[in-house]
């Protein structure tokens, strides 16, 4: 029997990620359709996220801020390796319902 913690899901991470507001918009990562993917080993926590625009003057704090979340809601998780992709871009029906219906979109 291995005294090794539990890995997180996908889905714990993503729930994670929903403290991250994008502070342009006040909506979170995920809401706003910015986390394309999560995937989750012993050796790793692979996140690949986007922003709004690649002109997003706020991507070094999110990106910051989605580290600092996931170390402090995984403390004894595997390393965490936050890509940030541009493919496919990001659009506006990305987001979910609920962020949709804050914007008035």
């Amino acid at each position: 029997m291995s005294n090794a913690p539990a890995l997180p899901t996908p889905d714990q991470v993503r729930d994670s990620l929903r403290t991250v507001v994008d502070p342009e918009v006040g909506i979170n990562i995920v809401d706003l359709g910015l986390v394309y993917d999560v995937r989750v080993s012993a050796e790793m926590i692979d996140i690949d996220l986007t922003m709004t625009s690649p002109a997003c003057p706020m991507s070094d704090l999110v990106l910051a801020d989605a580290g600092s979340e996931l170390a402090r809601a995984f403390p004894d998780g595997p390393p965490v390796n936050i890509a940030l992709v541009w493919n496919p871009p990001w659009e506006p029906a990305m987001m979910s319902d609920k962020a949709r219906d804050t914007l008035g979109w």
